[in-house]
């Protein structure tokens, strides 16, 4: 049951690279609200019964993206929701719509050093198994920080304080301005 104190506020979105906190943030911020939180590539998970690097190695990463839409759609149109999004989500464009025209959005920005440091032992992310996961970050970021940009409402550097504290400065950059 959603705060009453914030019962009005739109949905939240995080978005933002591998290791930039999202889902951790995300389920600190929802606390805050008193509001549901899910993670969208856990509900592409719990939908499909597989992994993400599963569906990655049997449908390709457009299968994945197509079944992340899927999900993206359907989570958008709940009330009182905070959801953190999966790093590419913002790569297709009908993401990049629902997130922006349905709630804020919140750009978690991380650099690259702190990504790889987060990322680094993960296993569980198809894109960085690879020779050279720091040029793979450094490479994703160039294409996708841009595409954060364009959908965020606001943006929040992740590299200067806790999540619990990073979740209560983005609540009050949102009442902020509303």
């Amino acid at each position: 049951m959603p705060s009453k104190e914030f019962e009005t506020l739109p949905n939240l979105y995080l978005v933002g690279p591998m290791g930039a906190g999202k889902t951790t943030v995300g389920r600190h911020l929802a606390e805050l609200l008193g509001r549901e939180f899910l993670d969208s590539d856990h509900e592409i998970e719990r939908k499909t019964g597989a992994t993400i690097p599963w569906i990655f190695e049997k449908e390709g990463e457009q299968g994945f993206r197509d079944r992340e839409t899927a999900v993206i759609n359907e989570l958008t149109s709940r009330p009182h929701l905070v959801l953190a999004t999966g790093g590419g989500a913002i790569t297709q464009v009908l993401n990049r719509n629902y997130l922006k025209q349905r709630g804020i959005v919140v750009y978690l920005y991380t650099p690259v050093e702190i990504q790889l440091q987060r990322t680094y032992r993960d296993k569980n992310r198809p894109l960085l198994q690879v020779e050279n996961p720091e040029q793979k970050l450094r490479d994703l970021l160039a294409v996708r920080d841009p595409l954060y940009r364009e959908v965020a409402h606001h943006i929040i550097e992740t590299n200067q304080g806790a999540a619990r504290d990073l979740a209560q400065r983005i609540l009050n950059l949102i009442t902020s301005k509303n």
